[in-house]
């Protein structure tokens, strides 16, 4: 199923490249978010894939001591950008052979793939055996207050709705795919990361600073109503901290499958029973105390 306009996502990250500067701090705030799963573990990578970082993740993986770092995006001029060695890249036909890479970092990138199974079908692929996959894309609910103004303001202007923010994965999906995929140890997990303007038009900036406009093929390529923006934007709820757009990040962490690894138990192989271990008394399925 095609759901975004990958020639539209390129263009989009093109211009990006220019101003992405301005919206470093998240993008470094998701980084180090995402990265922190690298000291839940005592394995030292030499051959690591930036994949869409946006220069917030090869230096952090270059500064962790990872000698050969390659940055990866749809965009040229963003992988350029990337920090490490740069290759323009679709992740939905990566140009790498197998068992390319110990380790690959995904942050904040996948969620513009209409593949995304099999995009990670071939990030395991290029993964070595015993190699690490880290990701984060953002999860159902991010920038739902903004989904909710647009698709009101629209109605009310139009009579009916165009999507305007991207859809977005539940934690439930994004573990799923994981081993859909074929990974070892899948791990997913969520994160809010908090952050807030003072308008809306600082959301609207930032969103198209990082390249992050709307870009699904079934969106409304009209010109918009003159009023929809003003009108979403005076519907965005404020609180003390002004307009706080949920970021709502799923963090995907898995390996590549190896012999060494730990294998979950035999049903039945078990030498001892539950019931001694809690101290009680263990009875059949229906069976009354007494």
């Amino acid at each position: 199923m095609q759901v975004f306009d990958r020639r539209l996502v390129r263009l989009r990250r093109d211009r990006a490249a220019r101003t992405v500067g301005a919206v470093a701090p998240i993008l470094e705030d998701c980084a180090d978010r995402l990265l922190d799963r690298l000291d839940d573990t005592t394995r030292r990578f030499a051959r690591a894939l930036d994949l869409g970082g946006r220069g917030a993740i090869a230096p952090r993986l270059a500064a962790r001591g990872i000698p050969f770092v390659v940055s990866a995006d749809l965009s040229p001029a963003m992988a350029e950008h990337g920090g490490g060695l740069p290759v323009s890249a679709d992740e939905e036909v990566l140009p790498f052979a197998p068992a390319s890479f110990d380790l690959i970092v995904a942050s904040l990138s996948l969620h513009w793939v209409n593949d995304l199974p099999g995009a990670l079908i071939q990030i395991r692929r290029a993964l070595a055996p015993d190699g690490l996959f880290l990701a984060s894309l953002p999860g159902l609910g991010t920038l739902q207050p903004l989904r909710t103004a647009l698709a009101e303001s629209e109605t009310a202007l139009r009579g009916g709705i165009s999507p305007r923010v991207s859809p977005f994965p539940d934690l439930r999906d994004a573990a799923g795919l994981l081993q859909r995929a074929g990974f070892a140890l899948p791990v997913a997990d969520q994160e809010e990361v908090p952050i807030a303007y003072r308008t809306a038009l600082g959301l609207f900036r930032d969103l198209r600073a990082a390249g992050e406009a709307n870009a699904t093929l079934a969106a409304d390529r009209r010109t918009p109503p003159r009023a929809l923006f003003p009108m979403a934007a005076a519907a965005l709820p404020q609180g003390p901290e002004g307009i706080t757009p949920s970021l709502r990040l799923l963090m995907l962490t898995a390996w590549a499958p190896h012999e060494s690894q730990q294998k979950p138990a035999r049903p039945g192989s078990a030498t001892h029973r539950l019931a001694e271990a809690l101290g009680t008394v263990e009875r059949k399925t229906g069976e009354r105390p007494g």
